[in-house]
């Protein structure tokens, strides 16, 4: 395993919990796509030799975005001025991960500064890709959710009123669907001010606990409950923090730095809970292996394999490979998911308009026969 360096000081040091006014103003400005540009030209002028702070000139000068142009000129007068690149990174927490920081702050020390971006650079590419996969595998099933509440409230305030004077004649033969809808009809239409305000107010309740400890921990735990969508969130976990362990771990960063930018990618508490149950263990001379294998959302595969690894020295690659192979397993439940979700969506809106049609059809039919 190579060298472990000290990168915690230097980071901790340059105070990322005050970052400067200008990355507050301009973290609403910079995103994804900018780190990955900047992190993509950074790694191809390093590789052909030119300075560290040549380069952020040179990027400096390039970029079109006025805030992005802003980060790289603080950083370039940071590094001009004597700090490590590391150091002037971690000044911009809103766009530069501390996975990202700890990288950069291994490799400044080792010449292969160029190489660590590039492996940055394909994790953000990753994890973007995973992303798109799954924004695909929603968006139709979500497109026909939406429409179809919009049909049912188009038939229930437009259709059904034109057949009110019609359906009274009938009331005690119409069938229990058709009053229920009349009877929603008749609400909506009536007090659909009160509907938009009752449904504006339940989700702003809804929003407002979703952002409070007890809200978000209670959908953390959700998330590792509910069949199904637990295998998918517990694969998309451990993908993210064996990947970050992977890359940390192979380019020096400690063991402790490691699992503390792991708990930052991971966004949810319980499975935040876990790595700083691995982070003690490690603390009080155990070994990263013991604290997963003693959680019960990590799978078998996970524990046999980073156990073999640790006890082996190949910790690194074999948790590399780990993370391919459940990468893989996850788009493929993915791509499931949203194959399976737009039968079902179909299925849905075929019923509902089954039930529509049907509520109008046969209180006309048995009017048509009563006044023959």
């Amino acid at each position: 395993m190579p060298l472990e360096f000290e990168t915690a000081p230097a980071i901790k040091n340059a105070a990322p919990d005050a970052p400067r006014l200008a990355g507050l103003l301009t973290r609403h400005s910079v995103g994804t796509q900018d780190r990955m540009a900047f992190t993509e030209q950074l790694a191809l002028l390093l590789a052909t030799g030119m300075a560290l702070h040549t380069a952020l000139k040179a990027l400096q000068a390039q970029s079109q975005n006025p805030a992005m142009q802003k980060i790289i000129q603080e950083l370039s007068t940071d590094v001009e001025s004597g700090q490590r690149f590391s150091q002037a990174l971690a000044r911009h927490p809103e766009l530069f991960s501390t996975t990202y920081v700890h990288l950069v702050a291994a490799s400044e020390g080792g010449g292969f500064m160029h190489e660590v971006l590039e492996q940055l650079l394909a994790e953000e590419q990753r994890r973007e890709q995973l992303r798109s996969t799954l924004v695909s595998a929603l968006t139709y099933p979500m497109f026909l959710a939406g429409f179809s509440i919009l049909v049912v409230i188009f038939v229930l305030v437009v259709v059904f009123p034109k057949f009110g004077d019609m359906f009274t004649r009938i009331a005690d033969q119409l069938p229990a669907t058709t009053i229920a809808l009349m009877w929603l009809s008749d609400m909506l239409r009536l007090y659909w001010w009160q509907w938009l305000a009752s449904i504006a107010a339940v989700f702003f309740l809804v929003f407002r606990w979703l952002r409070t400890d007890a809200g978000a921990a209670a959908v953390d735990r959700l998330k590792l409950r509910v069949p199904f969508f637990r295998d998918i969130f517990v694969q998309l976990y451990v993908t993210q923090s064996l990947r970050v362990m992977s890359l940390s771990l192979g380019n020096g960063v400690s063991i402790t730095d490691t699992l503390e930018a792991c708990r930052e990618v991971v966004n949810n508490r319980e499975f935040r809970s876990l790595l700083r149950t691995v982070e003690q263990t490690v603390h009080e001379g155990g070994l990263i292996s013991t604290g997963f294998t003693e959680s019960r959302f990590v799978p078998e595969l996970v524990k046999q394999m980073i156990t073999t690894a640790e006890s082996s020295g190949n910790l690194a690659p074999v948790m590399g490979r780990v993370a391919e192979h459940y990468e893989r397993e996850l788009n493929r439940k993915l791509v499931a998911l949203g194959k399976m979700a737009e039968p079902v969506m179909l299925l849905v809106m075929g019923v509902v308009v089954g039930i529509l049609v049907s509520s109008l059809i046969l209180p006309i039919f048995k009017l048509s026969k009563a006044v023959g």
